[in-house]
């Protein structure tokens, strides 16, 4: 496949069946998400994306005599396409995620292949999401019930919307927990953009490994420099910067159909160690020094969270160093790459995800290091990891949620820092599956760069 070519893949269709559920146990009168094209609750529940312009879901119970149906409001002007991906994809007769629940033959028009009937509305375009979401509930003959289910990040003006007209929101999990356990048409997705990311990650270390030190561009003198300050690389012709290293990796994202924009990272020295937030990504590369040269011996942490055109993510995070002198970087090296052997061991079906991080943890206080430091501490401050999809962090967290089930990502990324010196990560996505787990796919370990490319470009990761 060629870096711009989109593999032909079924379609994305969401089981709303769980949502129902959830309304039918709370007794309420439905259920209503609303959001713009940043939303990725209303992405997941719709599958369409109408950048920025606000859409809303409405879920409502069935009857005895009626089935469950969720209404799409949406602008007019995409009706065709959410037509398209809300109603027809939904279908059973479309070849989609497993088979359909319903009994009802492919043909007609109310089978879906959760049984629950859904359609578009268009009309009232002047009027706000949340005053016709309200109109929906009012029509679906449940308006005895003044309980109306909203996802936790449902904005402040439909929920007042929802007030005015005699319904109490209240929030659900519901959607998070349902995005949580990936279909094979996600995992499809996430396996494509997961390549690209190997990808991206192959050109930051050919440029690490042809980066050569400028001679006599270290510092000698001045109050705030290190003993140890190492002479700054130079990449064809020029000073290596994190933000140059950065636009070479998301030019090679480009290449291959997926953006890193805002979710590509590099840091280096201290930065890698001072920029994180408490829950071990890299700070956004509008919080790094953009301009910070890379020198030679220190630790450079590349973390890349790409997103496909379907709006999945792939995780992928190294460290490199080069010409290092084995030291405090070596140390930390091992007892990491060794923490994310003991963390994917507990990787299962039923294993709390308390468990996983707690080995993580274990094996580098073995090496030493400190398994609960506070942030700006020497240690492992973050947790070990988290659930990717259509957001960079979802559920399940890594220790905070619940026992991990088939169908779960993850990106499984331990580390350690010391801000005096820089900081390691080691980071890959995987795959909850019924017999343990898989790699979507696989990059190679080491601190020294090498060169993972032909002359022509082509990647050669496992030469």
């Amino acid at each position: 496949m060629s870096g711009g070519d989109v593999p032909e893949f079924r379609p994305l269709r969401t089981d709303l069946s769980p949502v129902v559920e959830a309304v039918g146990t709370a007794d309420a009168a439905g259920f209503v998400a609303v959001g713009d094209g940043r939303d990725d609750d209303l992405r997941y529940l719709a599958r369409v994306r109408a950048p920025d312009r606000t859409c809303g879901v409405v879920v409502t119970p069935g009857s005895a005599s009626s089935p469950p149906r969720a209404v799409l409001l949406a602008p007019g002007e995409i009706a065709g396409r959410v037509e398209r991906a809300f109603v027809d994809a939904a279908r059973t007769g479309t070849a989609g995620d497993g088979p359909p629940r319903s009994g009802a033959a492919p043909e007609d028009p109310d089978a879906f292949h959760d049984g629950v009937v859904r359609g578009v509305r268009t009309g009232d375009d002047g009027d706000p999401v949340g005053v016709r979401a309200a109109a929906v509930l009012d029509e679906s003959g449940a308006a005895d019930r003044s309980r109306v289910l909203v996802p936790r990040t449902v904005p402040h003006d439909a929920a007042v919307y929802l007030e005015r007209t005699g319904y109490d929101p209240a929030s659900t999990p519901v959607v998070a927990d349902a995005r949580a356990g990936k279909t094979p048409a996600e995992l499809d997705r996430i396996r494509r953009v997961q390549r690209a990311a190997v990808a991206g990650m192959a050109r930051a270390e050919t440029v690490l490994a042809r980066s050569e030190p400028i001679e006599g561009s270290a510092d000698q003198s001045g109050p705030d420099v290190p003993d140890d300050a190492r002479p700054v690389l130079r990449w064809e012709g020029d000073p290596l910067t994190t933000e140059r290293l950065r636009r070479a990796v998301n030019a090679t994202l480009a290449e291959r159909g997926v953006a890193g924009g805002g979710t590509t990272a590099v840091a280096a020295g201290r930065d890698a160690a001072d920029r994180h937030d408490g829950t071990g990504s890299v700070a956004a590369p509008d919080a790094l020094d953009r301009d910070a040269p890379i020198r030679a011996g220190e630790t450079v942490v590349v973390d890349l969270a790409p997103r496909g055109p379907d709006g999945y993510h792939g995780a992928l995070t190294r460290t490199f160093v080069v010409d290092g002198d084995g030291g405090w970087e070596r140390r930390a090296y091992v007892a990491v790459e060794a923490a994310r052997e003991a963390a994917l061991a507990e990787v299962e079906p039923g294993a709390p995800a308390a468990t996983v991080h707690g080995e993580a943890a274990a094996e580098l206080a073995a090496y030493g290091f400190d398994p609960n430091a506070s942030p700006g501490k020497p240690g492992y401050p973050h947790d070990t990891g988290h659930g990717v999809g259509l957001s960079r962090r979802e559920p399940p967290a890594l220790p905070g949620g619940a026992a991990l089930r088939s169908g779960h990502v993850l990106a499984v990324e331990p580390g350690v820092y010391d801000p005096a010196t820089g900081g390691v990560r080691l980071g890959d996505l995987v795959v909850v599956r019924e017999d343990g787990y898989e790699l979507p796919a696989t990059y190679p370990f080491g601190t020294t760069p090498v060169d993972r490319e032909e002359p022509d470009g082509r990647r050669a990761v496992d030469r």
